[in-house]
């Protein structure tokens, strides 16, 4: 039999558990997030959740009303009087039952994670199941239905004003790539651009309508609305942007300094040409000069190069910037390869001549030491000198020949020098007399 105390103790607690019940769902009957689920337009699995979390609501409050009657109830009969009689104990007892178990067709605490991926509607009629069982079928209720409520505002809370900052510079971005060109079917950042906006249209649309297929729950975890927004599709569509903000950005680079690079380019080649004409030039005066040499041939111009050159101009012309910004690229290494190729040319074709050119200084610094040494006035030294610098100052010279001419002399003018008593020094050639390099 219950006692009067305890039935005052359990009346008390149980008042205390409907107050604290009916706080929380008046609290998710406020919520933002269920105002904004209440009035928008969804689809797909937030329709779906949402549908099934509104009768979930409806049967929490009934269920909870149920409850609350029943508990007038009984504060009704314990007000009869301050000593209640056996028969009105009883009937508290009945009123007031706690058994442990659940009502039929109610979700139990360990259920309730999964419960919320398919919330079932409480049962109005689950009083018989006891007190215990009707606080506990409404707290899972109102996990369920606060996970669907939370999970939804937090996706409308982070994804939209995110998308519209995104679309806010994007909007910036494309009026940046219209005035350099940039368009769809003229350049490729352009096709992206259109690609990105539609996208970030579809994606806005989506979320607005479907937030919970933008939700991704934190694993293992029972508490309602654990997880976060799925960010994917806005990070993959943000970092296209930054994408095509590069290229943009690339394009005016090259529209500023285009015409200064063609320029520059102009000018490598035509050195190049200038340079490759002085090694032909040069080429044809070594065949008439040096005998006994082989002379490598000069290629002709990098006409390839000038025709591609000519295209860059056209597409500076026509504004074709994704076109002209690798040319450029290309152009500028191959020219610079070319100027190089026309000196290395250059510098192969006259290596007869700077030959010749180092063994006149070799002879006349070989000459100056023996007039000091006093060895110069020798009959077979004046010859061999003589025969060397005929060789040397002939067309045309034959540079082995003369080479020997020269050591011959030195030997002589060694052997001269060393009979008056001075060794010579070996001379240096670049301090030979100013006639080097001055006759043929």
């Amino acid at each position: 039999m219950l006692s009067r105390e305890e039935a005052d103790r359990r009346l008390a607690r149980l008042g205390v558990e409907h107050e604290a019940i009916e706080t929380s769902l008046l609290a998710l009957q406020d919520h933002a997030g269920r105002r904004l689920l209440e009035g928008a337009e969804l689809i797909g699995v937030t329709a779906e959740r949402w549908t099934a979390a509104e009768e979930e609501l409806a049967s929490l409050w009934a269920c909870f009303e149920d409850w609350g009657k029943r508990l007038e109830d009984a504060r009704a009969v314990r007000a009869r009087r301050r000593f209640p009689e056996p028969e009105e104990l009883a009937e508290l007892a009945e009123l007031l039952e706690e058994r442990p178990g659940g009502a039929p067709g109610t979700t139990g605490p360990r259920g309730a994670a999964d419960a919320r991926e398919a919330p079932e509607p409480a049962d109005a009629a689950g009083a018989s199941g006891g007190w215990a069982a009707a606080v506990e079928r409404l707290n899972a209720g109102y996990a369920r239905v606060l996970d669907v409520v939370v999970a939804a505002d937090a996706v409308w809370s982070a994804l939209p004003a995110r998308i519209d900052l995104l679309a806010a510079e994007l909007r910036r971005l494309t009026g940046l790539a219209r005035s350099v060109g940039v368009r769809p079917g003229a350049h490729p950042a352009g096709d992206d651009l259109a690609r990105v906006t539609d996208e970030l249209a579809a994606l806005r649309a989506e979320v607005l309508m479907d937030p919970l297929a933008f939700w991704r729950r934190a694993e293992g975890s029972s508490t309602p609305g654990a997880g976060r927004p799925d960010t994917e599709r806005y990070d993959r569509a943000a970092r296209l942007i930054e994408d095509i903000r590069r290229e943009v950005d690339a394009v005016i680079a090259v529209r500023r300094d285009s015409e200064e690079r063609l320029t520059r380019l102009r000018d490598v080649l035509s050195r190049a040409d200038r340079t490759l004409a002085e090694a032909r030039t040069a080429r044809g005066e070594v065949l008439a000069r040096i005998a006994a040499s082989e002379v490598p041939a000069v290629t002709g111009p990098a006409s390839a190069l000038r025709a591609e050159l000519t295209a860059a101009a056209e597409y500076r012309r026509d504004a074709q910037w994704h076109r002209l910004s690798p040319l450029l690229d290309s152009l500028e290494e191959r020219a610079e390869r070319e100027l190089e190729r026309a000196r290395e040319s250059l510098t192969a074709v006259t290596a007869p001549l700077a030959i010749r050119a180092e063994l006149r200084g070799r002879l006349d610094a070989y000459r100056a030491r023996a007039e000091r040494s006093g060895a110069n006035a020798d009959p077979e030294l004046a010859r061999h000198y003589d025969t060397a610098r005929r060789m040397l100052w002939s067309a045309p010279c034959d540079l082995r020949a003369a080479e020997r001419a020269v050591t011959r002399y030195r030997l002589a003018a060694t052997e001269r020098a060393a009979g008056t008593g001075e060794a010579p020094r070996e001379p240096d050639p670049s301090r030979g007399s100013g006639e080097a390099g001055a006759g043929e």
